[in-house]
C-alpha cells in the first residue's frame, strides 16, 4: 500500500511507520537500524523454539506465541521486531491493535545476529528491562548459549547461561533445541 506524505515526520518511529511491509528494520531510541535476512541457523532455532513455545501455551489456552517480523510498540522511540514474543491471556502487558503489538509481551527470545548483536545484548536489553518484559532471552545460534534474564519488578535478573534451552519460570516450562 503506497502512502501519501501529508506531514513532516517528527520521530524515527514516524518514518518507520511509512516503510513498506516487510523491511527488515526496527527503532531503538529514536534511530532506524536496518537488518539483511537471518542465517539459516538462525531461524531453524526461531523455527524449533516457537514451535515448542506455540504448541504449549495454545494446548494450556495460555496466550499466543508470535515470531518475527512483527512490530512490537514499546514507546514512542521504540519499535522492535523481536525473533519470538509471547503475550499471555491473562493480565497481558501488551495489546495487539490492527496486526501490531502495543507494550511489552510478557516473554522475549532474541537469536544474535553478527551485525546487531550489542543491540540486543546492551540496547534493547536496557529497553525491554524498562518496558517490564517478565523473561528476556538471549540466544546464541554458533555455540547455543542462551543468557536469561528475569524482572524482579524493578529490574533484571541475570541468571548463569545454559546450554540450548530456555527456561520460563513464568511458563513453568524448559523448552530445548
Amino acid at each position: 500500500m503506497r502512502k501519501a506524505l501529508i506531514k513532516r515526520p517528527e520521530t524515527a518511529v514516524d518514518v518507520y511507520n511509512l516503510l513498506p511491509e516487510g523491511v527488515l528494520c526496527q527503532v531503538i531510541n529514536n534511530v532506524i537500524y536496518m537488518s539483511p535476512a537471518p542465517s539459516f541457523e538462525h531461524r531453524d532455532i526461531i523455527t524449533e523454539l516457537s514451535m515448542q513455545i506455540r504448541l504449549f501455551v495454545s494446548e494450556r489456552i495460555l496466550g499466543k506465541c508470535v515470531v518475527s517480523p512483527v512490530d512490537v510498540y514499546l514507546d514512542k522511540h521504540n519499535v522492535f521486531q523481536p525473533d519470538i514474543i509471547y503475550i499471555a491471556h491473562k493480565d497481558a502487558m501488551a495489546e495487539v491493535k490492527n496486526g501490531k503489538v502495543y507494550g511489552a509481551p510478557e516473554l522475549v527470545i532474541e537469536v544474535l545476529s553478527p551485525g546487531n548483536a550489542d543491540d540486543d545484548r546492551v540496547r534493547k536489553k536496557k529497553i525491554y528491562e524498562k518496558h517490564g518484559v517478565k523473561e528476556f532471552f538471549i540466544v546464541a545460534p554458533n555455540t547455543k548459549d542462551v543468557t536469561s534474564y528475569y524482572h524482579n519488578g524493578k529490574k533484571f535478573e541475570q541468571k548463569p547461561v545454559q546450554k540450548a534451552k530456555i527456561v520460563s519460570k513464568m511458563l513453568k516450562k524448559t523448552f530445548k533445541f
